[in-house]
């Protein structure tokens, strides 16, 4: 069932030309689609929130086995705008601030007879090796689902079209559309992890070839690894506050969580814990290429300052030699001598010879 789901995402979005901005619905500015579902059937036909809710309330007075709700869809409502959506379901007036205001961390928090979920999305835009997120807030009550979305990524046009392919799931009520998001949510993680091993790879190749730790390049080198750590830093906390609050919805009852979709939650804790493996594993092993990159840039310069050591030495000895000769003392050996000129520079170059053999001899040259 989850994978039929997945792969029912992933042709929706390629489908798809560009998700990153929908297209505004004529219910309002930040609402982007509202539905009513029966028995895992959408309704025909489009019509406002409260007409939406009032249908579904009276298909679910009319058969009690219909568990039929409304999904509706905003994106980035102000809080004017959420403010009728929140008279309209009765929504509790911390989830109202909840569900607008920016959150630093992803949660899961029981309002009375709702429930209100935080996931973080994440993309990759692989050639400035950057990590963006984003937000996706669920609020879920017996026969309704709020979504609200910001950011860039996280669209979830193509999950909605894969869930309404899949009536059987949509018929287990609020609770389904809830797993799905959480799942397609960490699909993402994962993935995004896969684009980020790929790169620490490029990063791992360029630190340990030859060019390596060697001027601009080996600058360059340290600031991607410094780059990629800030990322997997932003990566790190979209992920592990989910853990716990995933493993409740599991784990424990609730009465806004059907039993039939519980178990699904540990497939998706299970994948959340193998991106969160990845992610640890890849920051430790970019504290080890930054070590390395270190460790290479500090043999460098120590080979560095041993040849320049080792010039220095040669050049002293002419400097010293010219240095005692320039001092012009009218009694110094073989200042009159034919012969004086030639024997000093011999002295010199043989001095020089010897000099360099030695530093050769011993690996500073």
């Amino acid at each position: 069932m989850i994978r039929n789901l997945r792969r029912a995402v992933r042709r929706a979005y390629r489908r798809k030309v560009d998700l990153s901005h929908p297209a505004r619905s004529p219910l309002g500015s930040a609402v982007v689609n509202c539905v009513g579902y029966a028995g895992g059937k959408r309704q025909s036909g489009h019509c406002p929130p409260d007409e939406a809710l009032r249908r579904v309330r009276k298909e679910n007075r009319a058969d009690s086995d219909s568990n039929g709700f409304v999904w509706i869809g905003l994106h980035e409502p102000t809080h004017e705008e959420f403010a009728s959506v929140a008279e309209l379901f009765e929504l509790h007036p911390l989830a109202v601030a909840d569900a607008v205001d920016e959150h630093r961390r992803p949660k899961v928090v029981p309002y009375d007879d709702i429930l209100l979920a935080v996931f973080k999305t994440v993309g990759y835009a692989g050639h400035d090796e950057v990590v963006e997120s984003g937000e996706i807030t669920v609020i879920i009550g017996r026969d309704f689902v709020i979504t609200i979305r910001s950011g860039r990524y996280g669209s979830l046009g193509p999950l909605r079209e894969a869930l309404e392919a899949m009536p059987d799931q949509l018929a287990k009520g609020p609770s389904s559309v809830l797993h799905a998001i959480a799942d397609f949510v960490v699909d993402e993680y994962v993935v995004v992890a896969d684009a980020v091993e790929e790169d620490i790879e490029v990063v791992e190749s360029a630190v340990f070839s030859e060019r390596a730790g060697r001027g601009e390049a080996g600058r360059n080198d340290a600031a991607r690894v410094y780059q990629l750590k800030r990322e997997l830093l932003e990566f790190k906390r979209a992920t592990t506050p989910l853990s716990r609050p995933l493993e409740a919805l599991a784990t424990q009852p609730s009465p806004l969580i059907a039993p039939a979709i519980r178990p699904y939650f540990r497939d998706v804790t299970d994948h959340l814990a193998r991106a969160g493996e990845q992610i640890s594993g890849y920051d430790a092993l970019l504290d080890s290429i930054l070590q390395a990159h270190l460790a290479q840039m500090t043999v460098e310069q120590n080979e560095s300052m041993r040849r320049i050591t080792a010039w220095a030495a040669i050049v002293a000895v002419p400097t010293m030699v010219c240095g005692v000769y320039g001092m012009n003392f009218d009694h110094m050996p073989e200042l009159r001598s034919v012969y004086g000129y030639p024997a000093v520079l011999t002295v010199i170059v043989v001095a020089c010879v010897v000099i360099h053999r030695g530093f050769r001899r011993n690996g500073w040259l």
